[in-house]
């Protein structure tokens, strides 16, 4: 089966959809699916803030408008689309397809999934509380006939995992194959990241004049698959770019899935052609015995000012301004930050500048409104020379705080929703084998203490990353680049020595007081990083200046260690 994927977050690329749906492989083939991953812990959160204004929304509204635009060359082509577009209402997102399709001339079947929202299960305070579902219900849609399955709070690899039971006929204990699946729909998740997006060698990327290509999978019956995308878009399918998606925002050594729990140390890449990459070898063990709630609730109210700091005595400017001004602030929850200091001599006034930002928080939102803004203005005429912000001050924007919660699968109701209007309860995957007891955490063990070494050189000399958040924590994923280097195996080996929780701490300041996990993955030639709590609350309410460690791996490459000699 084939299967692309034209949307990675709510707010990726409009016109993605259509390409997907034009483009075709060398072999003169469409596509068989097309999906859309649109949710995020924090995409959760602002659909939730939809509802407060209106109970019909609450899904995403650009998957409407792509899906008018798109969906008569779908039917035509015979790509059945699969998206987690519903959101917290996919019954509502299935009926406005509907009306959209008639507009149109056109009768799809369109079936929904539900029974992810889980706000009745003892989370009183939640504005969201939404169980992550597997791919089953999904499968169970397409094998009736759907056209169209949008669904609530699956897991983002469940979009491909779905399509892929449906296509092959897999069972419940088909744990390798699902594992494949996994592995192939976590490479696809995130749209372009596969291809080149946020990829740290990025400089190596060809047709960097055009737009990305949106990565698609061919997955065989035994759950291995080859990454590949549409010829003639930019960007590149290598075995670098595919092992920067693989290690964004996982844990352990085990993905836990709904469906299935995925080794990935067993996970081997290969590039087989150009701008083709085979996974192979990918292991499942049963399910985790729990599944995972994404709870979002709504924490308070919050505001920040930016002051400009510029030229001599960049220090005494800042702390006069916060002796001033602290006095002044009356919410719960002030946090101050500084970009760095200035070049001496700067040849450029934004070069002699350093940013000093004014963060607060409050339950309510007075404190981080007039009281915080007005008492920051009045100072503009009698603080510290050049007093100037790089905004004017905003009204408070309410935040939310977001937390993983657990519940039995018994107390989880599967449901798909058909065209035609049928329920059917999916049966829970462990009815059929033994559910993971573990719950999926092996720690993985810590590399040996690192050689003696010889000559400082950043950490990227030869070492790609990629960062992201989940929740309140950083992951961190630094593998050796496959540059044809014959130094590849000893670089692994120096890099899995290297990387412990305390070498983590020395490169991350920030994570000195932190829990840090490192795990090992030698076939993907580098480890996986944990950073309990860097993030605080989660993205919506973090006060930090990379509040999704989307940056953290760049900064970590840049960061200089001691290097052998006979790996540069």
């Amino acid at each position: 089966m084939r299967i692309g994927n034209c949307s990675g977050f709510y707010g990726d690329r409009l016109p993605a959809m259509r390409e997907m749906l034009e483009g075709r492989q060398e072999d003169g083939q469409s596509l068989d699916y097309l999906t859309g991953d649109y949710l995020a812990e924090l995409t959760m959160l602002i659909l939730g803030r939809d509802t407060m204004k209106d109970p019909s929304l609450g899904y995403a509204k650009t998957f409407v408008r792509q899906v008018e635009d798109c969906l008569g060359l779908a039917l035509e082509r015979g790509v059945r689309i699969v998206s987690n577009a519903g959101g917290l209402n996919p019954a509502g997102l299935a009926d406005r397809l509907r009306e959209v399709a008639r507009g149109l001339g056109l009768d799809p079947a369109i079936a929904h999934v539900e029974g992810d929202d889980v706000r009745s299960l003892g989370f009183p305070n939640a504005l969201t509380a939404n169980a992550y579902l597997g791919g089953f219900g999904i499968a169970a849609a397409l094998l009736a006939g759907a056209d169209v399955v949008v669904t609530g709070r699956v897991t983002d690899a469940s979009l491909v995992v779905g399509p892929a039971v449906a296509h092959h006929g897999w069972t419940p204990t088909s744990y390798d194959e699902l594992a494949g699946a996994v592995v192939a729909g976590h490479v696809l998740e995130c749209g372009c990241q596969a291809t080149g997006g946020n990829f740290s060698g990025f400089t190596t990327l060809p047709n960097r004049d055009l737009p990305l290509g949106f990565p698609l999978a061919e997955i065989a019956a035994d759950g291995g698959s080859v990454i590949t995308k549409h010829p003639g878009t930019g960007g590149a399918v290598t075995v670098d770019t595919v092992t920067a998606q693989l290690l964004y925002e996982i844990q352990s050594t085990r993905y836990l899935n709904p469906d299935v729990t995925t080794r990935l140390d067993s996970v081997e890449l290969s590039q087989v052609g150009p701008d083709r990459v085979s996974i192979s070898g990918a292991r499942g063990e049963p399910p985790p015995e729990r599944l995972k709630v994404c709870v979002n609730e709504l924490g308070g109210f919050r505001n920040t000012v930016e002051l400009v700091l510029t030229g001599l005595d960049i220090d005494a400017k800042a702390d006069w301004v916060r002796d001033q001004l602290d006095p002044a602030l009356v919410a719960a929850e002030v946090s101050w930050t500084r970009t760095a200091l200035p070049s001496v001599d700067a040849d450029t006034e934004e070069g002699a500048s350093a940013l000093l930002r004014c963060t607060v928080k409050d339950p309510t939102p007075d404190p981080v409104g007039r009281a915080f803004t007005g008492a920051a203005v009045e100072l503009a005429l009698a603080s510290y020379p050049g007093f100037t912000m790089t905004a004017p001050p905003a009204a408070p924007a309410p935040y939310g705080i977001y937390r993983a919660e657990y519940v039995d699968r018994s107390a989880v109701t599967h449901t798909v929703v058909h065209g035609d209007g049928r329920r059917e309860v999916v049966a829970d995957p462990t009815a059929f084998g033994e559910a993971d007891h573990r719950g999926g955490l092996r720690p993985s063990p810590y590399p040996a203490p690192t050689d003696s070494l010889t000559r400082r050189a950043p950490l990227g000399s030869f070492v790609h990353a990629r960062s992201g958040d989940k929740g309140g924590d950083a992951n961190l994923g630094l593998w050796v680049m496959h540059d044809g280097s014959d130094k590849y195996d000893a670089r692994v080996t120096w890099l899995t020595k290297l990387i412990t929780p305390r070498k983590v701490r020395e490169l991350v300041p920030e994570a000195a007081d932190l829990v840090v996990e490192v795990h090992v993955l030698p076939n993907l030639g580098g480890v996986n990083v944990l950073i309990r709590g860097l993030l605080g609350e989660g993205v919506a309410a973090s006060t930090r200046f990379d509040p999704q460690a989307k940056g953290l791996g760049e900064w970590v490459r840049s960061r200089m260690v001691n290097i052998e000699e006979r790996l540069l």
